[in-house]
């Protein structure tokens, strides 16, 4: 039976008991950099264009800019995008080695 949208609840995997490794801090931000512009190349693939309020109408996004220039909260949501992932991944049993 196909589950209507309006009671939708998202189930995360349970990744608290996971402590990234030190070493991995670097590869975080890398992750982090990478999340942003991929979801930027998809935008501007979709015609999506710089500007300074969000409009879905005009195709506009403040964020269409290089991850250096993002305010921090932004950085910091990919960050937690990489981190949830890497986190999944060690859950998963495997392992991250350079």
């Amino acid at each position: 039976m196909k589950q209507n949208s309006e009671d939708y609840q998202p189930q995360p995997a349970d990744t608290s008991d996971i402590r990234l490794p030190e070493e991995l801090e670097n590869l975080v931000e890398q992750l982090a950099r990478n999340v942003h512009e991929v979801w930027a190349q998809s935008r501007v693939e979709h015609g999506w264009t710089w500007g300074p309020v969000r409009s879905d109408a005009f195709k506009t996004h403040p964020s269409l800019v290089p991850y250096d220039e993002l305010p921090e909260e932004e950085k910091q949501y990919d960050r937690n995008t990489a981190v949830g992932t890497l986190k999944l991944i060690i859950k998963l049993g495997f392992n991250i080695s350079k």
